[in-house]
């Protein structure tokens, strides 16, 4: 079967490991793009391409000229408005994203910073340094239990997943707010479905995990803000546009929640970016997902669902693109691993 490699922004030594990637050019016919002028390469081999695996954009005229395509795998992991997805569609040509491969390291971080919001971990440690610690009860005047605490998500994908099973042990209530799932799905899960303004206003935990679409760009914005408890936290995980950052800046400053971010809406933060001073909120460098490991499960997926597209069946190990959704979502493209 041959595959047309084109992984950039990515790199093949960051979403394979050693061993998978010899498998990966040992069990396939792969055409590895190398720099050279990409259009005439795209127009080389495009008519001979089984399986795609790229980024680039693929529009009609770009996939009339694959007639053998059957699968593309985009292993920036987003699904972005570059590709014309209904002649997809039509032709029954898969496009998958092995995404879920980030929503484990995510959660572990998501669960560090509640607990750290809850416990005052980080402001502990930097009195310490400063030479300003209050010991015993005097320092966590302000501090609250996770366990058995009213928790929120915004989103309920494979993020929201990860978060909730990381939480099983706190037993907290959980409600959840995901406009694209059925309340019995969430109920099966053990989730109380619930509105935006009800997991806002009942939790003291909110875990923000919804991808951005076209309907949710600040969805958090200040009269949803205001409907935080005060001295709620905030957690976002997933996209720095659900959240208006200009009302989330003013809430924290004032004290009235406590926010902890490791996206942003333009990054990196420019080095005189008055976030870096607002107090209350806990900042992480859209990091949380980038660790080795999560990165090689991206090639180790993409060879299982090469595996059933070699053997003429459905993938399964990555996220299919649906009809429905797909040209909703607007995740920014990533630049680096």
């Amino acid at each position: 079967m041959r595959v047309l490699f084109d992984p950039e922004p990515r790199a093949a030594k960051d979403i394979f490991s050693d061993a998978d990637y010899q498998k990966f050019l040992s069990t396939y016919d792969v055409i590895a793009w190398n720099g050279e002028d990409r259009e005439s390469f795209y127009r080389t081999h495009l008519p001979t391409t089984e399986v795609l695996m790229s980024q680039q954009p693929m529009e009609k005229a770009q996939l009339d000229l694959a007639p053998k395509l059957r699968c593309i795998i985009n292993v920036e992991t987003n699904f972005l408005p570059n590709v014309d997805y209904e002649t997809c569609f039509q032709r029954g040509i898969h496009v998958i994203a092995p995404s879920s491969v980030f929503a484990a390291p995510v959660a572990e971080i998501g669960l560090g910073m509640a607990l750290s919001l809850a416990r005052g971990i980080h402001t502990g440690h930097g009195d310490f340094v400063a030479g300003k610690e209050l010991y015993g009860l005097d320092g966590n005047h302000e501090a609250e239990l996770l366990a058995g605490a009213d928790v929120g998500f915004v989103g309920f994908g494979d993020l929201g997943r990860a978060v909730h099973k990381l939480l099983a042990g706190f037993q907290p209530k959980i409600r959840a707010f995901d406009p694209w799932l059925p309340d019995g799905v969430l109920e099966r899960m053990g989730v109380n479905p619930a509105p935006l303004d009800e997991v806002l206003a009942k939790s003291r935990f909110v875990f923000v995990v919804a991808t951005i679409t076209t309907d949710n760009a600040h969805l958090l914005n200040a009269d949803k803000l205001k409907l935080i408890q005060k001295g709620g936290k905030l957690i976002l995980l997933s996209r720095a546009a659900v959240a208006d950052f200009d009302a989330l800046k003013e809430f924290a400053e004032s004290g009235r929640i406590q926010v902890a971010t490791d996206v942003f809406p333009e990054e990196p933060v420019a080095a005189d970016d008055p976030i870096r001073k607002v107090p209350n909120i806990l900042f992480s460098a859209h990091r949380a997902g980038a660790l080795t490991s999560a990165l090689e499960n991206i090639g180790k997926l993409a060879l299982e669902d090469l595996g059933q597209i070699a053997k003429g069946l459905p993938p399964v190990a990555c996220k299919r693109a649906e009809r429905e959704t797909v040209m909703r979502l607007r995740s920014k493209p990533i630049d680096k691993s």
